[in-house]
């Protein structure tokens, strides 16, 4: 769908700011549609990306600073969202072994097991909704990598 459409108006600055709201929107709506099917497991897409990030460095622990400098949105409260993976028995919280004040956090069997499955339908969701080439999609990062290239 065009970006015209999707947002009943076609009056942009220049062809930038409607690339920018156009990241915009379509980010919004990529993180829609995998919401939908995150629920299916019970996920937000916080508690998705902290389980990833534990993913990556199985089967070590992880302290929460850590989680949360690698998050993708960064304003995310990793305290609370661990917390609830807690509860859903995902990850288990730990002291750390070097230091007392540190909370260390790694997934449970049942945590590697609801992100395999969510892993997989995510990935054929994208497979459906992202129809570019790899070519595409490497002038695409390339590109988005670009504008932040300013970032901090």
């Amino acid at each position: 769908m065009k970006l015209e459409q999707a947002i009943q108006s076609n009056k942009f600055k220049n062809e930038m700011h409607k690339a920018s709201l156009n990241i915009l929107y379509t980010a919004w709506w990529l993180k829609t549609q995998m919401s939908k099917v995150l629920k299916e497991f019970g996920l937000t897409h916080e508690q998705y990306n902290v389980m990833r990030i534990l993913k990556g460095k199985y089967p070590e622990q992880m302290c929460v600073k850590d989680i949360s400098c690698r998050m993708i949105e960064k304003s995310s409260n990793v305290p609370r969202i661990i917390d609830r993976l807690v509860l859903k028995k995902l990850v288990k919280r730990a002291d750390s072994p070097t230091d007392k004040r540190e909370t260390v956090i790694t997934l449970t069997q049942a945590g590697i097991a609801v992100l395999a499955a969510s892993t997989e339908s995510v990935n054929q969701l994208m497979e459906q909704m992202v129809q570019i080439e790899t070519q595409e999609a490497q002038e695409l990062n390339r590109l988005l990598e670009r504008m932040r290239g300013t970032e901090v």
